[in-house]
């Protein structure tokens, strides 16, 4: 017996299948709150976020029109409450950038010219508050290509933009992340 595809879920699903939605969910739960907790940078917040992104699909599960993925879709709807979360809580960058190369110059460096799966707690801890220095769409942007490996097509539609503003946003964050960097060498990173 073959396994349902995301498509066939999604139309059980929005014929009233609950089976189906919760095999979605299953599916796509990990890489929603990964999404969630890049973008809100507090896990409380992120498992929320993931959990109001699910019913926001569930009730939208008739307008699905499967032009894109059901993932990238999915994404598209988290990452929209995501970032309508950011906005109404109007976070700003709250650690100065001399704080942060205070506190861990050492650590970054370490972790932006040694990077290896057995990166410590702390150095991924540091780089993560790198990564919140980013404005929002620039640092979801960035995660969507780095962490979840989406293209720039899926990127693009996951955040309702063109493909020129997917690649200006992460050439940008990319550029930033540089500029910080520099300021843990002495020479040049990269």
């Amino acid at each position: 017996m073959t396994e349902a595809s995301d498509g066939e879920l999604a139309r059980l699903a929005a014929d009233g299948d609950d089976g189906a939605f919760a095999e979605l969910v299953r599916r796509h739960a990990p890489r929603v709150r990964a999404l969630c907790a890049a973008t809100l940078r507090n896990a409380d917040e992120a498992e929320d976020a993931a959990q109001e992104a699910f019913l926001k699909a569930h009730r939208a599960l008739g307008r699905f029109s499967g032009e894109a993925s059901f993932g990238t879709w999915l994404h598209r709807i988290a990452v929209n409450h995501c970032l309508d979360l950011l906005r109404a809580a109007g976070r700003r960058r709250s650690e100065s950038l001399d704080a942060l190369l205070d506190a861990d110059s050492s650590v970054l460096a370490r972790a932006l010219t040694e990077p290896s799966p057995a990166t410590t707690l702390e150095d991924r801890d540091a780089v993560a508050r790198m990564l919140n220095r980013l404005i929002p769409d620039q640092r979801l942007a960035l995660t969507l290509c780095e962490v979840e490996g989406l293209t720039y097509e899926e990127i693009a539609r996951a955040m309702s933009c063109s493909l020129d503003s997917v690649k200006a946003r992460i050439r940008r964050a990319r550029a930033e992340l540089l500029e910080m960097a520099r300021h843990f060498s002495d020479s040049d990173i990269v």
